[in-house]
């Protein structure tokens, strides 16, 4: 059970802490693709109003943020403040307990952004406070819980996290009335594709999009995460080709079919090839199928069947439109033809979680529930 650590009166609040939890954030991020299946954490060690040392989780297995910002800042942690992402861990795993470095570098005060949902892990704002430690937390929460969505979201959730990415012209079209393979976006939101991937646990398409398209589903263009993603493809039949790209690559990075009802035959020849195919009679089946494989994100990249499959049956938790400066016009490929139609008054208005320009493309990553 998580210990009961009560929220801090607004009097503890002080007039920079946002601020020097947003530089802690900015730290964390240095550990995409890097740290998983543990959250990316960032910390700041701040001794009369000055940094004096910082630290993020750099890679699974090694130190977590806290003592490498510790370890920074030396003796100047002592009576100091420490910024951190999230709750300190109390428990031994591959590294010592945060709680029992934090104590013994003599820091003051310990201000938190998101309190830890594990249960084996967390209480470590309870006892830094037992032993007279002032703390507070939920500074910056919500964007400390967004950077690890996955990870929050898969204390109790039975599915992993998806992600929908779109690539789409100004009328809402994936590809032009010739169903032609040329990229819409620009080569900078490409890159950023890549980057998502590297983030990614998992990245999916439909059999549509793998069999007109043949693509990779591998991470290029930015840094290689740790381990890369799984492939995965929502594939009623097994018709992946046995030539395609994914299959001829399956032994050296996983790749999962999910099947309604696959052929014996074809479920046989694809396994000969190296892809594990999973009988999955639902979408939500195949989505438990990859958690208890320990997915906890998934990032789907199309096409318009599955898009809409997703969106119908309410397993979209994020959706990323990128957005070209084109009409595609008459007989294009409608992004949104197999969602389920909706009234205008009755139609859900998403949250805009972020903004942003890759040269002329536009990127809007939009929320369907928090994490």
């Amino acid at each position: 059970m998580r210990a009961s650590v009560p929220t801090p009166h607004p009097s503890r609040a002080e007039p920079d802490d946002a601020g020097f939890m947003r530089r802690a954030l900015e730290l964390a991020r240095r550990g995409w693709g890097q740290t998983a299946p543990n959250p990316m954490v960032g910390a700041v060690v701040v001794r009369e109003g000055r940094v004096v040392g910082e630290g993020w989780h750099a890679r699974f297995g090694e130190p977590h943020a806290e003592p490498v910002a510790l370890a920074a800042a030396g003796e100047r942690a002592r009576g100091a403040t420490l910024y951190v992402t999230l709750e300190p861990c109390t428990h031994h795993g591959k590294t010592p307990p945060c709680v029992d470095g934090i104590l013994a570098a003599g820091v003051r005060r310990v201000v938190v952004a998101a309190r830890d949902p594990n249960p084996v892990a967390s209480g470590g704002l309870a006892r830094l406070a037992e032993a007279g430690v002032e703390t507070a937390w939920g500074v910056q929460e919500r964007a400390a819980r967004e950077l690890n969505a996955p990870f929050f979201f898969s204390f109790g959730a039975e599915r992993p996290w998806v992600t929908l990415k779109l690539a789409l012209s100004l009328d809402g079209a994936i590809t032009d009335a010739a169903r032609s393979r040329s990229w819409l976006t620009g080569a900078s939101a490409r890159a950023e594709v890549h980057r998502l991937r590297a983030g990614s646990d998992a990245i999916a398409v439909g059999i549509g999009t793998a069999l007109n398209d043949d693509p990779a589903l591998t991470v290029r263009e930015t840094e290689p995460p740790r381990v890369p993603p799984m492939r995965v493809v929502f594939d009623r039949t097994a018709r992946l080709p046995l030539d395609g790209a994914l299959a001829r690559s399956a032994r050296s990075i996983p790749v999962v079919v999910l099947a309604e009802a696959p052929p014996a035959d074809r479920a046989a020849a694809l396994g000969a090839a190296g892809v594990e195919v999973l009988g999955s009679p639902s979408l939500r089946d195949g989505l438990r199928a990859l958690a208890a494989r320990g997915v906890r994100s998934l990032l789907v990249e199309g096409g318009a069947g599955i898009a809409g499959a997703l969106l119908g049956n309410d397993l979209v938790d994020r959706l990323i439109i990128f957005q070209a400066p084109v009409v595609l016009g008459a007989g294009a490929l409608s992004a949104f033809g197999d969602v389920p139609a909706a009234q205008v008054e009755r139609a859900r208005r998403l949250a805009i979680v972020e903004r942003r320009a890759f040269d002329d493309d536009l990127m809007t990553v939009y929320s369907f529930r928090e994490p």
